[in-house]
């Protein structure tokens, strides 16, 4: 079997016809674990596909050359397609976001102490005199884009990582996002600064906010693997979440520099409001017709 070569002696030690016919093997056991998974009559024979599909995904897609045809592919139809079939995990990072959110809301009403508490004294202070802290980026744009950009980035990318604690990381820090941000906008909303901090938010948290709920999605995943590792070894189950969840945070990073640029040099400015929920309203637009078309027309081969 060209599986166990490959685990014993590496992919360099296939020739090219048997390079190719692993990557039609798999291509081919995907496929039939797919249609197994839909006839619960066949137990035992999705549970061998399954293992045998994740054993032999790491080996077909490690070593593919990057080039720039590649990469328009995996973001054109690939990666709508990965986010879809993983988009249980897209769920519940937003159900516990919003659950903070609702509950930040209702204790910041019940109790203004616990506002000062999350925000601090400084902050309280700069929302009570009804001043927008956010007009500091106005004077350092490019400087403050860059920030910006490596900021969010890296906020993914820790929630992603979050989830080699068995998921829960990823959760506390999905938790904790949404109580802030409530916490934020429900003080804004007592001092009438509500619409204020929402038309700065709306244009680059039309892709950002977005974007820490599929890294969300990603550590969940992670975590999935390691705690539900069904009929594969924990090894080859970490493996396989692994893969998918490295791509799917991976598609978050030109969303995070397009809406790194725009909360630095749109969200702080005082541009109309109607033009910030315009771009809002386009850029989240867009990116729900491209997550959810995205790859439907393409064969799964192709990808």
């Amino acid at each position: 079997m060209l599986v166990r070569q490959v685990e014993s002696h590496g992919v360099k030690s296939l020739d090219p016809a048997e390079l190719r016919e692993l990557g039609l093997l798999y291509r081919q056991g995907a496929a039939d674990l797919s249609s197994a998974r839909a006839d619960r009559s066949s137990r035992a024979l999705e549970q061998y596909l399954n293992r045998l599909v994740g054993r032999a995904h790491n080996y077909v897609y490690s070593g593919q050359r990057i080039s720039a045809a590649s990469v328009w592919r995996f973001f054109a139809y690939g990666y709508p397609r990965l986010l879809r079939r993983l988009s249980g995990y897209v769920t519940a990072a937003t159900a516990v976001f919003l659950l903070a959110g609702l509950l930040g809301t209702l204790i910041t009403i019940l109790r203004p102490d616990f506002a000062t508490m999350m925000l601090g004294p400084q902050m309280m202070d700069t929302i009570q005199q009804h001043k927008m802290w956010t007009d500091s980026v106005l004077s350092a744009k490019p400087q403050a884009s860059s920030a910006i950009m490596t900021n969010n980035i890296g906020v993914c990318f820790i929630t992603f990582a979050g989830g080699i604690l068995a998921g829960l990381g990823t959760l506390f820090l999905l938790f904790n996002n949404g109580l802030e941000i409530a916490v934020v906008l429900t003080c804004c909303a007592q001092h009438h600064m509500a619409l204020n901090l929402v038309s700065f938010m709306a244009a680059h948290g039309a892709l950002e906010i977005p974007s820490i709920m599929i890294a969300g999605a990603a550590g969940l995943r992670l975590g999935a693997g390691i705690l539900f590792p069904g009929m594969l070894r924990r090894r080859e189950a970490l493996a396989l979440a692994g893969n998918e969840a490295v791509q799917l945070i991976s598609g978050t990073i030109p969303l995070l520099i397009v809406a790194g640029t725009l909360e630095a040099f749109l969200s702080p400015t005082h541009a109309p409001m109607a033009l910030k929920f315009a771009v809002c309203a386009v850029l989240f637009t867009g990116l729900v017709v491209w997550l959810s078309e995205g790859g439907r027309r393409q064969t799964e081969a192709k990808v």
